[in-house]
């Protein structure tokens, strides 16, 4: 279940992030499991559960390393549905059975030993079924048995992180607030268009005609007394009607002008403030020095 070219150094996985197919973390490694027969990490725990006090294993199998990151082809509650390990705890049978039927696996029957350590005095793993491995464990030395030919992983521990490489402990995620401001329309107001009738003075100027009184004389001739009546001398009248043109004013209504409301959007700049939250990370310590009690600091 090695993955070729990826995997070779057991001393490289340890603390390394995990994170399942769909790119959540999962935890990091705390213990590498390698195969009597490869040498080649097949097996991996990962530190869950508060401190990190409980570890699942979760096999290498179509896992692909990114960096310092490990991505494994199975999802987050299936790796933290696994068995799971207390520190000091080892691997029954009926656990191990379990381990192999949880991720659909089957078991090859080659035995599966703690990673040796790079360092002198480390132990050894070995491929036979009678092989003993002398190592150093988490507190202090002692020895562990794998049988090349037995039950895979029986009673065996992974190895510890390399001596004076400092191991990624639990993490807390900070988390601040971001303002996004966007923008609704509401109704702020009406405009109403309406006429209404006012009365105003015109003048103009108009033609107007009128008749007069002229006096005309005409001579008469001789060859025309004969004919004239009224020839006799006394006195008399006649009478002529005058006309003059008077104005007439008539008024209509007519259609002069188009008059109507419309909208026109104006945008401007405004100023928005608003309270955000973000969160601070502080730590403390109760280790002591030389003169000096515990220490207390922040992060950002």
């Amino acid at each position: 279940m090695s993955a070729d070219g990826v995997f070779d150094n057991p001393s490289r996985l340890n603390g390394l992030a995990i994170y399942d197919k769909d790119g959540d973390k999962i935890g990091n490694v705390g213990q590498v499991y390698v195969g009597d027969r490869s040498g080649r990490p097949e097996w991996v725990t990962v530190k869950t559960g508060l401190f990190g006090m409980k570890e699942s294993l979760v096999p290498l199998s179509g896992a692909r390393r990114a960096g310092e990151d490990i991505h494994v082809p199975y999802a987050k509650e299936t790796v933290k549905d696994a068995p799971r390990l207390d520190a000091d705890e080892h691997l029954d049978p009926s656990q191990e059975k379990q381990l192999y039927k949880h991720y659909g696996l089957t078991a090859t029957g080659a035995g599966l030993g703690m990673a040796s350590d790079t360092a002198a005095g480390t132990g050894t793993t070995s491929g036979t079924a009678t092989g003993a491995a002398s190592g150093t464990g988490r507190k202090g030395a002692g020895t562990a048995s794998t049988g090349g030919t037995g039950r895979p992983m029986a009673g065996v521990r992974g190895s510890m992180p390399d001596e004076g490489k400092e191991g990624h402990g639990e993490e807390l995620i900070r988390s601040e607030e971001r303002l996004y401001v966007s923008t609704e329309e509401h109704e702020v107001g009406h405009a109403r268009l309406r006429k209404v009738v006012v009365t105003e003075n015109v003048t103009t100027s108009v033609p107007l005609s009128h008749e007069e009184i002229r006096v005309v004389h005409e001579a008469i001739a001789p060859e025309d007394r004969t004919g004239v009546r009224g020839s006799r001398i006394g006195e008399a009248q006649t009478e002529v009607t005058l006309h003059a043109e008077q104005p007439v004013i008539r008024k209509e209504s007519v259609p002069v002008e188009r008059v109507r409301m419309e909208t026109e959007k104006v945008t401007e700049q405004k100023e928005v403030s608003a309270e955000v939250r973000k969160e601070q990370i502080e730590y403390d310590t109760d280790q002591t020095d030389t003169g000096m009690g515990g220490r207390r600091g922040s992060g950002r």
